[in-house]
């Protein structure tokens, strides 16, 4: 497979992946489902608005005011094109996780009328998601009296959707569009559809997927959607909330304060339309502003051509890491309905001894469970080594990786069968 990224121009937008650690080696930046690095533009354009329009939004009757408000909602305007949402459907959260928890705390509350979760009613999540789309929704069910219900996995990293059967008394079915830890691709549209056919709303974890392949949140029929900007070239501490419109209109407020309301007294106050509702003090100006210029350097790249790019370094690291013994790939070993996360075991050595090695040769990636105990846990391991690609990633980086694994095989004197 070829791709037809410039990958020269690109990684010069890229300062930080010139420089050199340990001991001058060049950098192998393989975390970006961490945390992605940001281009020039995105930088520039933070930087920009900082220097020269920084002031106070929805707030102010000068020039600054104005041009700061136009620039927070032209903001808010270039992301929902992106994701296939309506500019009045997008909100501003300090990042994915507060947009998670958003919905679920409004979903405990009675004024959200029928949508509203209480005893006897059930939410449905999966056992493959990130602590971001699991806590919230126990605490949910802490709250309300609700029951916490779950999809299994394969054994090859999947959400099981054949392994529970939804009923009546589901309210809210949350899943990941792609796995942080195996890549796995949700099949959203069954999901969909099951949830329908039971009357209850799709939350999607869309953080993986977002920054790696054209997401259209209408044409996937899900009711919320949540993804951040930090893994998706743009500044962190800013996450977006997709809510389908009827639904945000009808969910109560869980911040209150400022900038939120529509008219307050002593006794009582009424709210903002949405999404000023769910906005409750100073948002994140900049960092919108920042998140927007990301956007726009992904689109004018293409999402297609990002997204044939990275398949072709999936691919290639598959190939490279089966070539190797004693690693193990926990996840998909083919590119069916997978993203660019690639979990791995190195039989007899820890996780984080592995990083230790690739740290030391100027590799960087992620070691743990990565906020998904449950799922290591029915996988049957302990911690994982994670490499994850984006558009700046190259094949030579891949074999960057595979050579420092094997040095980490030769220095802990590892064979197919353990330790020697």
């Amino acid at each position: 497979m070829t791709s037809t990224l410039d990958l020269t121009a690109v990684r010069a937008d890229f300062p930080i992946l010139s420089r050199t650690v340990r001991d001058g080696k060049p950098l192998v930046y393989l975390d970006s489902g961490a945390t992605s690095q940001r281009p020039t533009p995105v930088l520039d354009a933070e930087r920009d608005f900082l220097l020269h329009s920084n002031a106070a939004v929805h707030r102010g009757a000068h020039q600054l005011a104005e041009e700061a408000t136009d620039a927070y909602e032209g903001a808010r305007a270039d992301i929902a094109r992106f994701v296939g949402a309506d500019v009045d459907e997008l909100v501003f959260t300090k990042n994915a996780t507060e947009g998670l928890n958003l919905v679920a705390f409004a979903l405990g509350d009675q004024r959200f009328g029928a949508h509203a979760v209480g005893p006897g009613d059930e939410v449905v999540i999966s056992e493959l998601e990130h602590h971001a789309n699991l806590v919230p929704w126990q605490e949910l069910c802490r709250r309300t009296g609700a029951t916490l219900r779950w999809y299994g996995v394969t054994d090859d990293g999947r959400i099981d959707l054949d392994s529970l059967e939804l009923t009546d008394a589901v309210k809210v079915v949350a899943v990941t569009h792609q796995s942080n830890v195996t890549g796995a691709v949700t099949d959203v549209a069954r999901v969909v559809d099951a949830a329908r056919a039971v009357g209850a709303l799709v939350v999607l974890d869309a953080c993986q997927s977002v920054p790696h392949m054209a997401v259209d949140f209408h044409g996937l029929g899900v009711d919320f959607a949540a993804f951040s900007g930090h893994k998706m070239l743009g500044p962190t501490g800013i996450g977006v909330l997709y809510g389908r419109r009827e639904l945000l209109h009808a969910m109560p407020p869980v911040l209150t304060g400022g900038s939120m309301i529509s008219t307050v007294t002593m006794e009582e106050s009424t709210y903002a339309e949405p999404p000023q509702r769910f906005e409750a003090g100073v948002p994140m100006v900049s960092q919108a502003v920042g998140l927007a210029a990301a956007v726009r350097y992904l689109e004018a790249i293409g999402m297609e051509t990002i997204a044939r790019h990275e398949e072709a370094l999936t691919v290639a690291a598959l190939e490279a890491l089966q070539e190797i013994p004693g690693i193990r790939i926990v996840g998909p070993t083919d590119m069916v309905s997978r993203g660019g996360a690639v979990s791995f075991v190195v039989d007899g050595i820890h996780a984080h001894d592995v990083s230790q090695v690739l740290d030391d040769d100027g590799v960087a990636v992620r070691v743990g469970h990565h906020c998904a105990w449950p799922l290591h846990r029915r996988l049957g391991v302990q911690s994982t080594v994670r490499a994850s690609f984006a558009l700046y990633n190259t094949l030579d980086e891949v074999e960057a990786l595979a050579r420092s694994l094997r040095r980490a095989r030769e220095f802990f004197g590892v064979d197919g069968g353990g330790l020697k």
